[in-house]
Formats: structure tokens, sequence, C-alpha cells
């Protein structure tokens, strides 16, 4: 899930920022950001539809809008800061249902529908850019074969547990480190999951909360 940044001037932008807030506005469940002990930039992402065009998750960025983390960024980690950002994905708790046009079903969500799309959202930011295109191609496909496995096996011995503040109460959520960044996913009592992916900000100090009014991200 790439970031979807308001274009660069003038009217322009806010118009690109009101048509991505009303997506946002459009969610039947709360959304979900860092806490207020986070002081630093927050902007929006994209949200993702179902076929029947409800709006079943979407992401918050917090901090410094990442940039593809190629190989010579990766080569000169050292003697670079790295980009420092947290990014919190909110996905409606659905059970399985009909869609609404009564044809079919459409899918459940759950935790690890959370941990799938934090995993893949950090895909989309650490990809080696200077790879030729087939062998990304190649890279990205495993990768994210890779990342859903992972997200199917939440138990399994490459999560461990985090407790972390949601709306002021812990709660129990399942992470994971790579070299690209770190992952984790849980779930909230308001009817909305949450995962989140980032780098170069430690997961451990981390709270969530939900967004009151998430027109003033626009």
């Amino acid at each position: 899930m790439g970031a979807q940044s308001p274009a660069a001037e003038g009217g322009h932008q806010s118009l690109s920022a009101r048509r991505t807030v009303d997506a946002y506005l459009e969610a039947p469940f709360p959304w979900y950001g860092l806490d207020e002990a986070f002081t630093g930039p927050r902007w929006l992402m994209q949200v993702g539809t179902a076929a029947d065009g409800a709006v079943e998750h979407g992401s918050i960025g917090h901090g410094d809008e990442p940039s593809v983390r190629n190989e010579h960024v990766a080569a000169s980690a050292a003697d670079e800061p790295r980009e420092k950002f947290a990014v919190v994905v909110t996905v409606a708790a659905n059970p399985s249902r009909r869609s609404a046009d009564g044809t079919g079903l459409l899918e459940a969500t759950s935790v690890s529908s959370a941990a799938w799309l934090a995993g893949v959202g950090l895909l989309s930011f650490t990809w080696p850019g200077q790879m030729d295109h087939s062998l990304r191609d190649d890279w990205l496909d495993q990768q994210t074969e890779t990342a859903w496995a992972l997200a199917d096996d939440l138990d399994g011995p490459e999560w461990s547990r985090l407790s972390l503040p949601v709306d002021g109460v812990p709660a129990e959520f399942h992470y994971r480190e790579s070299e690209f960044g770190w992952v984790l996913a849980g779930t909230t009592g308001a009817g909305a999951h949450v995962g989140a992916y980032g780098r170069g900000m430690s997961a451990y100090g981390l709270g969530f909360s939900m967004i009151k009014d998430i027109a003033e991200y626009a």
C-alpha cells in the first residue's frame, strides 16, 4: 500500500486532500492512529475497498513520509540517517457476509488481515529500487507470498507478543522484525483490527487511539 501524497501546490493540494479524506469519511468503522504521545507529522495515505465499493481498510502515516529503501540507501545506512515512520492500518472487523448485490460472499477479516496488510505495506517501501524490473517483480512476488504465509501463522515462531495500549487499555499484539522494519497486528474493542509497520521508530513505545475527527487530516 503506497502513500498517496496530495499535489504539491495551490488549489490542487486542497482538492486532492479533500478527495482523500472523503474516502476515509465513508468508512463504517473508526480509524486508529498513534495516540497523543506522538507529536510529529501525521498524514493520510489511502483506503482499500471491497468489490461492492465499501471501505474495508486504510492507512494513516506518522513521522517522515517514507521513500522506497533501495540498495544504495541500504548500503549507506551507516552514513545517512534513516527515515523514522510508523504507519497504522485500520481494518474493519467483518465476519463473512453477503455482498451488497446479494450475489456472493465477501471475505471475512481478522487480525491476520491486519498483519497481511501491514506486511505488504512495509514491502512497498523496501523493495530494491535498483534491481532489474523482472528481478524486482520476482522479488516482490516472493516477499508478498512470505508476508501472507507469516500473517496466516500468527502463533508461529516468527512472531512474538507485545502489549501496547489501545485507547488507554493494554492490548496484546503479534509482533515481528525483519531487515526492512517491523510489523505488528492486534484488535480493538471498537469493531476494527489494527496493524502497523515502520522503521527507525521503535514499536515498543507506541500506543494507539481512535481518531476523533478524521476530517482534521484534510
